[in-house]
């Protein structure tokens, strides 16, 4: 099937500079900050008392997503993710698809990290400290992709310690208020539905460590660990966090809840902790954020490279070996972004965008053979028809804008190809 274009020559590549432990924590970097404080509440207001639920449907659909992913990038080891496989196992309207999908999605992930950045760090200003973010990352971003895994490795270790602090705060506050997990509004197929979708955005930073799969040291090896071992480690963390949060304040407090784990910690009398949930919420995002950079402007390039977007943005930096320009726009963008759109809105947006880019790399898992490590058929089935599913079930205007962009990706694709045959 039809690949990627030539033209990757010398200049435009990139360096294997990431080991496996790299690997990991830039995925526990996109999907901690992600998760832990941006998602919960939305998904209480859908789910109610049945957030555990969605959180447990979430994550069996994150699960066969990155067993898919992990296979796929075993296999075609190049930066790009999903764009790259559908584009080698579906055809290149797929793959174009794909990548468009994932752009969007994320660029809208990255203005939403932005904005919880901002939410915990200054909520009276909380656009400026967004693009003041925004554009400090990507000043990391452009010094080197080391640089990068080194700071998110230490925002991690962070966010990991005042989550535990959290959650021990939490869970000794008294005795457990299981009452608490009842009587929740939005309970339903639906709203488990709505939840589980808004919850796999806090998953989908797995995709992260495929997209750098040209900066992995021995990715047919580092790959397929790093994934499922990065998403094992975050489903355990989301867990805890959110039994010990519906335990103290009960799914109707979190729906209403700005900063669900500071105002847990509150109510639960440990309010000399609220200033360090604070600073950890900020970390977190920061850690997301930083990683969802990573990933877009690298499917940025591979888009770039076969000309479905400008080949400039194919440069990588003779020094950094970076894709510069594609950070730079991607700051740039993402700036806009976090000073003008709505968190809420922005989750649901990048959450369909999303959900279709993963669907499709099921669909490419499904093509490969038993020789190229093909998972077992249920898992990219299940993954296909999960995220076309949660997608569908997501608030209809997310639905709605999402479909509306994909389809404007779609049409310019045709009309480049309706003007390349008449040329």
């Amino acid at each position: 099937m039809g690949g990627p274009s030539p033209g990757r020559d010398a200049p435009e590549r990139l360096r294997r500079r990431l080991g496996l432990p790299d690997a990991v924590v830039i995925g526990l970097g996109s999907m901690i900050g992600a998760g832990i404080f941006a998602a919960p509440a939305p998904a209480a207001r859908a789910a109610g008392s049945w957030l555990l639920l969605g959180l447990a449907l979430a994550a069996v659909v994150a699960y066969c997503n990155a067993t898919s992913s992990a296979r796929l990038a075993a296999r075609h080891p190049a930066s790009g993710g999903t764009y790259v496989y559908a584009t080698q196992r579906l055809g290149p309207f797929w793959g174009y698809l794909a990548g468009w999908g994932f752009v969007v999605g994320k660029t809208s992930s990255c203005a939403a990290m932005a904005l919880t950045v901002g939410t915990y760090v200054w909520p009276g200003q909380a656009r400026a400290v967004a693009v003041a973010a925004v554009v400090a990352l990507t000043a990391v971003n452009y010094a080197g992709v080391r640089k990068s895994a080194l700071l998110t490795r230490a925002i991690v270790a962070v966010t990991l310690v005042v989550l535990a602090a959290t959650v021990t705060a939490l869970l000794a506050s008294g005795p457990p208020g299981t009452a608490r997990l009842a009587g929740g509004q939005g309970a339903g197929v639906g709203g488990v539905l709505e939840a589980t979708g808004l919850l796999f955005f806090a998953f989908a930073g797995y995709a992260r460590i495929a997209t750098l799969g040209e900066e992995v040291r021995d990715p047919a090896r580092t790959i397929p660990r790093a994934i499922p071992l990065a998403l094992g480690i975050t489903l355990l963390v989301y867990a805890a966090v959110a039994v010990s949060v519906l335990l103290v304040l009960g799914p109707r407090r979190l729906a209403e809840a700005g900063a669900p784990l500071a105002e847990a910690t509150r109510a639960a009398g440990a309010g000399g902790l609220v200033p360090v949930v604070r600073a950890g919420g900020a970390v977190a995002a920061l850690g997301s954020l930083l990683a969802l950079v990573l990933g877009v402007s690298r499917t940025i390039l591979a888009m770039a490279r076969d000309r479905h977007l400008p080949h400039a943005l194919a440069a990588v930096h003779p020094r950094f070996a970076v894709p510069h320009r594609a950070e730079l726009l991607v700051g740039a963008v993402v700036s806009v972004l976090a000073a003008t759109a709505d968190l809420r809105g922005a989750i649901g947006f990048s959450s369909f965008a999303v959900l279709v880019y993963y669907a499709l790399a099921n669909a490419s898992a499904w093509t490969l053979t038993p020789a190229e490590g093909r998972p077992h058929r249920l898992i990219p089935a299940v993954g296909l028809a999960g995220c076309l599913l949660l997608a569908f079930a997501l608030p209809p205007p997310s639905v709605l804008a999402g479909a509306a962009v994909l389809a404007a990706g779609a049409a310019a694709y045709a009309l480049r190809r309706a003007r390349s045959a008449r040329g």
